[in-house]
């Protein structure tokens, strides 16, 4: 199932005292503050879980895979994450239960449910 800000503004209705409006706008503020210091090119870094940076990609020759034809790849930022220690050990000890896992394959929507 996926976390949606929906989904996350609920979890943090039912785990505090806060009302749906007020977990609504501490999600919304927090994922403001998050942006706009990402298009500052400044780093996000949450302890315990992961520090999202900007980087710069120069301008690249590639090739348009349905065409084959020649084609430049204009430069630009883009937002990279990487996962904490504890998040990659906590990700890598999980419990797989196959009741949880979701196959998405060629032609199939990734509706939310799960298999």
């Amino acid at each position: 199932m996926t976390l949606t800000k929906d989904r996350l503004v609920e979890t943090i209705r039912q785990r505090t005292q806060f009302s749906s409006q007020e977990a609504k706008k501490l999600v919304e503020l927090m994922l403001e503050t998050m942006k706009n210091k990402l298009e500052q090119s400044e780093e996000v870094k949450i302890s315990g879980f992961g520090k999202w940076t900007v980087k710069s990609k120069q301008s690249r020759p590639g090739r348009n895979p349905h065409t084959g034809e020649r084609i430049e790849i204009s430069a630009r930022r883009v937002v990279t994450f990487h996962p904490s220690e504890k998040l990659r050990d906590a990700v890598k000890n999980a419990d797989l239960d196959d009741s949880k896992l979701t196959i998405v394959g060629p032609g199939m929507e990734d509706d939310d449910e799960d298999i």
